[in-house]
């Protein structure tokens, strides 16, 4: 296949071309050889919902797992004969874990 005719602007379509490939290519040469005479350094960058779900995560991880204010609480009522228990609450919250359990 000939190519005859090359304009003014198909030409210098093509320099440009070649002059931005050339570069590239130093561009890749680059880092490549500085890489290797550079001692590898390990970098994490975390994003801020990262950052805050670790934040999160320490401040819980804080907190005690059982609460004392209420277990005295109920220690108090159920000495005092005070405590009820709702059955119907019960039977609701019953009946609802298992229907997560069965749709699971």
């Amino acid at each position: 296949m000939k190519i005859s005719k090359i304009d003014d602007a198909t030409l210098q379509m093509i320099q440009q071309y070649q002059r931005t490939d050339r570069v590239e290519d130093r561009s890749q040469e680059k880092p490549e050889k500085a890489a290797a005479s550079l001692v590898p350094e390990e970098k994490v960058n975390l994003s801020t919902t990262a950052k805050d779900v670790q934040t999160l995560k320490n401040a819980i991880s804080s907190l005690p797992d059982v609460r004392e204010d209420k277990v005295q609480a109920l220690r108090e009522q159920i000495e005092k004969g005070a405590y009820k228990v709702d059955a119907e609450k019960v039977a609701e919250k019953m009946v609802g874990e298992s229907l997560l359990d069965v749709l699971s």
